[in-house]
This record gives C-alpha cells, structure tokens and sequence, in this order.
C-alpha cells in the first residue's frame, strides 16, 4: 500500500510544485510542461490501479515503464546542468534518484506477482 500511495502523492506534487519537476526535465526534451503534467496523471493512474486486483499487474508494468523513461531525467541531473528555482541540484540527490530507481522497478515488478 506505500508504493500505491507514494504514486498517488507523486503524481499530485507534480501539480502542486510543477516547477520542480518542471526544473528537472533534460532541456534536449520537448514540451517541459506537458511532460510533466503526463506524468503526473500516469503516477497518480498507476498508484490507483495498483490498489485493484484486475489492474494491479498492467499498473506495475506501466509503473516500470515509467520509472525507466525517467531515467534520462536522472542521468541529465547528474551532468550537473539541472536547476530547480534557480539553484542547482546537489549531486548527492541527484545520485540517490538514481539509485532509487532499480529499487523503484524492483517493487513494481513484485506487484506483477502478487496479481496472480
């Protein structure tokens, strides 16, 4: 229940505090702002599917999906060319999203298990 409801609060900061996400999408990707309110509408979508049995498992996929097509965001974060208000983003932070994101993918696979 924490994967479905840390997706559900992703999804909606990405709404709430667009220019943070906004800040940290690779200048090379077109359309900044409707990548990011894209991707908040398929993380709050996935954290609620993941809730219901049917859905759970095309859900965990779309999850894992996502996670990889944000790994570019996170590479680009660690050229160090990445600013979020105006200030740059610490490398630490952006080395911690990036290992977070196979812990990330790991998770979502395991609610393709529990589907079944």
């Amino acid at each position: 229940m924490l994967l479905v409801i840390g997706y559900i609060a992703a999804g909606i900061n990405h709404f709430r505090v667009p220019a943070f996400y906004i800040g940290i999408i690779p200048h090379y990707l077109p359309y900044p702002v409707i990548l990011n309110t894209l991707a908040g509408i398929c993380e709050m979508a996935f954290g609620l599917m993941l809730i219901f049995k049917p859905t759970r498992k095309i859900a965990a996929w779309g999850t894992m999906l996502m996670l990889i097509a944000f790994l570019p965001v996170h590479i680009a974060m660690l050229g160090g060319h990445t600013e979020v208000n105006g200030k740059q983003v610490l490398p630490v932070w952006a080395w911690a999203r990036l290992f977070l994101q196979p812990v990330l993918i790991w998770w979502a696979w395991w609610y393709t298990k529990e589907s079944q």
